[in-house]
């Protein structure tokens, strides 16, 4: 039996990624009557496999975009105010040496002005350090060449958790959301979309009436269809190890010519990361590549020669891919060098196309698509406040919210399943939890995890290791 029952919205969302999201929450908030559908688990694409900072992009400055840098950095403070639990303060150390492409006075520059761009006042108080000085808080760094270097402020976050519970605060204002229920089809009827939507679990269709559709769909958006999306997607790596092996106080920024690379402290593990290459591969089954990792390694031993990090060190890697708008003119050019800027338009009537931006500026995009799906349909909707109320105002089971694994418990896949939307093994080891990141393999937790979800769910053993 479907799930999904035939209806009628003023706003159906294709994409349950952190913009489709954002979208539902404001759209709900605001008094319109919501449907939000994703084709897997929520937050399974690029939104679970991100770096996990709310951050402005220091890099940014350096190729003018200051407008998009002020823009995330203003975010990034409201987020650190209306989602707490999901927004850890990290000083970030960026250490120089001779030769390198952004000189230590540059950078002095740089994080005076990314203070400046959050408002006047950033998480902390960003410094210049001296040779000596950055020796001291970062233990372990290649000393010939050193010439000091800067440090600043963002913030740890995380990625899919951030999504779960912007769809639970959109639930708890009126949204409806299902994972597993995958847009096929939308014909222009009237002054509506009539749309068809599968249950992927059932395999039965359901038809809905949207006054307006918004496109949302991340590295998939210019799959869809009607959409004007034009993409040029790159792939990120990133490497989980023991924090033994890397022992930071705070993150640490490596830079390989124009390109950075960082340490980010998570608990007793540290992320390492990203890469930024072209991908053409599929969107479902995105990898890490022996070359990744090499790459990732040679700029992390280069920089803390005492750490030698190894192949078999690693705990664990993620792969995924960012859904940049494709230059109008030409694709060519470094990954690296493409904005991050975003992107709305409506290349029909009742139909929005939302695509670029990141993780962090998630919110003021959905703010911006409210606005303009409320012109369209000649409705006077309230100023959105998704930049004031808490992210988790009013909705039960906050404890399981954060940016670190919680306790290995069954208590918390009751929780994810009931009130979380986890349906799949990997939708509570991977988005819900990241128990799959940071535990090794061989600790049995996903073992111990299906068996705790079968119970819940109602699995028969055939199920349950068919899950695992």
């Amino acid at each position: 039996m479907s799930r999904i029952v035939n209806g009628k919205v003023d706003v159906l969302v294709v994409g349950g990624g952190i913009t489709g999201a954002g979208v539902a929450r404001d759209a709900a908030m605001r008094g319109l009557s919501t449907l939000l559908v994703e084709q897997s688990d929520f937050a399974s694409g690029t939104s679970s496999r991100s770096s996990r900072l709310l951050h402005g992009g220091l890099r940014y400055l350096a190729q003018g975009h200051i407008g998009l840098v002020r823009e995330a950095s203003h975010e990034k403070m409201r987020l650190s105010r209306i989602a707490p639990h999901l927004s850890d303060p990290l000083r970030f150390y960026f250490p120089v040496w001779k030769g390198d492409a952004w000189p230590r006075w540059m950078l002095a520059i740089g994080v005076h002005v990314y203070d400046s761009l959050c408002g006047g006042r950033n998480l902390g108080q960003s410094k210049s350090h001296s040779p000596a000085s950055m020796r001291e808080e970062v233990p372990g760094l290649r000393q010939a060449g050193l010439t000091g270097g800067v440090s600043y402020f963002d913030a740890l976050t995380n990625d899919a958790r951030l999504v779960i519970d912007t769809l639970r605060s959109a639930a708890n204002a009126g949204a409806t959301v299902y994972n597993y229920a995958k847009f096929v089809s939308a014909t222009r009827s009237g002054v509506e979309w009539d749309c068809e939507v599968r249950d992927e679990e059932s395999g039965e269709a359901a038809g809905i009436h949207a006054a307006s559709v918004v496109n949302a769909a991340g590295a998939w958006a210019q799959t869809i269809p009607h959409s004007s999306v034009r993409l040029r997607l790159t792939k990120g790596v990133h490497l989980v190890i023991n924090r033994s092996l890397l022992p930071v106080d705070g993150a640490v920024v490596l830079s390989e010519g124009q390109r950075i690379l960082f340490v980010i402290p998570w608990g007793e593990r540290v992320i390492l990361g990203t890469t930024d290459t072209d991908y053409e591969g599929d969107l479902a089954n995105v990898r890490t590549a022996p070359a990744d990792i090499d790459y990732i390694l040679r700029v992390i031993n280069k920089g803390f020669p005492g750490a030698t990090i190894r192949y078999d060190h690693l705990i664990s890697t993620w792969a995924g891919v960012r859904p940049l708008i494709a230059p109008r003119r030409t694709a060519s050019g470094s990954p690296s060098d493409l904005s991050r800027h975003h992107e709305i338009r409506m290349p029909e009537p009742g139909w929005f196309d939302v695509a670029g931006g990141k993780l962090t500026t998630y919110r003021l995009m959905a703010e911006q698509v409210v606005d303009r799906i409320g012109r369209y349909l000649t409705r006077t909707l309230a100023p959105s406040r998704t930049s004031q109320v808490p992210l988790t105002e009013g909705v039960a089971g906050v404890q399981y919210s954060g940016i670190l694994p919680p306790p290995v418990e069954a208590a918390v896949v009751r929780h994810c399943c009931r009130n979380e939307w986890a349906r799949r093994l990997d939708d509570f080891l991977v988005r819900r939890t990241s128990w799959h990141y940071y535990y090794p393999s061989q600790s049995g937790i996903a073992e111990e995890a299906s068996r705790w979800m079968a119970a819940e769910l109602g699995w028969n053993e055939e199920q349950r290791l068919a899950e695992l």
